[in-house]
């Protein structure tokens, strides 16, 4: 279905929707294809294609609101399920919340090339995409002796869609995407480590396709034989691969959803300091081939770039229609594009020089944190360091702390984010963290 297409199919399910008695509608046109290869030990685990396209519409009817999709495209099949939905919805509660956006809220059109699709992606062959993950396994396959098993993993997927509002939004975006990996498991004294290693990428040409096998085996290799610390307060740096995992409980507090259900430890902390003045954060939807960049939400809110936390003060939550609404704040997006924090002047390893007796987070594994309070639980995994230089792997422990104060801990960034990530954060340097062990 080309994009004439799918906006005459969107523009016919909302005009159907007001006639048979909606008084706001929008609908998405959505088609994916993507492919996801799985190699264990070499030999093919699972490849899968998929293809899907389909239909998503919104209902607004009499102050009640419901959401419906299909993948039953043809016309006939599509107007009989859009007046079943319609009836359908007059049987839900009132939400007077519920309601288009503003169209002064919408993207207008214009704006730098995002340079989100790859053209050429469509092209690549099975058997080039299956050699690859093969080449990537075969990196670490055999390699030493205590190797448990070796997977790699290739997955691919190139997705369109239109956006078609009552009210006056017309808008299509698409994108492509790509991603290698290479997981080593191995024997050792204490345990079973595992470790991989991952690349991704908008553009095949662009995806780094060595080393990750390499990398991933050298990871599983260092954390042989982990041993557990003795609990205290301790420096702690956290790998830019894993950084990300404590920001996440910022960005949910963040959300309209949250604050309004009270379960956001960030409540009506607009323009104070909830971090070190180290730390900024700035949501830049127009990146050229950001993973996240983008013209407009799903809900068709035009996509600003703007300060989230500056110096450490917060600046901006994140604000959809609905809960906008209801919080009586206006709308700027309810969900994240790119999100790009501030750096420093180390790499990882002049960070874990710069460390007396500390730790490196290299993963986490399981724990929470509590929305509400902002209390967090993590189990980790890493390195002890001692004047500079890791000593040894250390696991079955856990960080400890309250989201309000933690960030203010932070004490130093790195300079090496992945420019491939959504998320560009650096490699984290925190003082005084409680880590509990023995």
């Amino acid at each position: 279905m080309n994009i004439s297409e799918k906006y005459s199919l969107a523009e016919m399910a909302v005009d159907h929707a007001l006639k048979c008695g909606a008084e706001q509608a929008s609908a998405n046109i959505y088609e994916n294809r993507s492919n996801n290869i799985e190699i264990r030990d070499q030999k093919i685990d699972s490849l899968k294609e998929s293809n899907r396209s389909g239909l998503s519409i919104n209902l607004y009817v009499n102050k009640k609101y419901s959401s419906h999709s299909t993948n039953r495209l043809k016309k006939e099949d599509l107007l009989k399920f859009i007046e079943e939905a319609v009836n359908a919805t007059r049987f839900l509660a009132e939400d007077e919340f519920r309601s288009l956006p503003d169209p002064e809220l919408y993207y207008k059109g214009g704006g730098p090339d995002l340079g989100t699709f790859d053209p050429k992606l469509d092209a690549v062959d099975a058997k080039t995409k299956i050699d690859l993950a093969m080449d990537v396994l075969n990196e670490a396959y055999g390699k030493d002796e205590r190797i448990i098993s070796v997977s790699s993993y290739y997955s691919d997927s190139i997705s369109s869609s239109v956006l078609v509002t009552s009210n006056g939004f017309r808008g299509d975006s698409a994108g492509t995407g790509v991603s290698l990996t290479a997981s080593v498991s191995m024997k050792g004294e204490t345990g079973r480590p595992n470790d991989y290693w991952n690349e991704n990428s908008l553009f095949f040409d662009k995806l780094v396709k060595k080393d990750l096998g390499a990398k991933a085996l050298e990871r599983t290799k260092n954390k042989m034989n982990p041993k557990k610390l003795v609990s205290g307060k301790y420096p702690v740096i956290i790998e830019n691969r894993v950084s990300a995992n404590l920001l996440y409980p910022v960005y949910q507090a963040l959300t309209g959803s949250s604050i309004y259900q009270k379960q956001s430890f960030l409540i009506g902390k607009i323009n104070q300091k909830i971090a070190s003045q180290l730390f900024s954060a700035i949501d830049d939807p127009l990146i050229p081939s950001g993973p996240g960049s983008r013209y407009f939400d799903d809900e068709g809110i035009a996509a600003v770039k703007r300060p989230i936390i500056e110096n450490g003060i917060l600046k901006s939550y994140y604000i959809d229609n609905y809960y906008g609404k209801k919080l009586g704040m206006k709308p700027n997006s309810g969900s994240s594009s790119n999100v790009i924090c501030s750096t420093g002047n180390k790499n990882l390893k002049e960070l874990i020089g710069s460390v007396k007796k500390g730790i490196l987070i290299t993963g986490f594994i399981g724990g929470n944190c509590n929305g509400s309070t902002g209390d967090f639980s993590y189990g980790i995994e890493g390195f002890y360091i001692e004047n500079g230089g890791l000593i040894h792997p250390v696991n079955e422990m856990n960080i400890t702390g309250n989201m309000n104060s933690f960030w203010f801990n932070l004490a130093d960034l790195g300079n090496d984010f992945r420019e491939s990530d959504s998320l560009r954060i650096p490699s984290l340097l925190f003082d005084n963290i409680d880590l509990s062990g023995i």
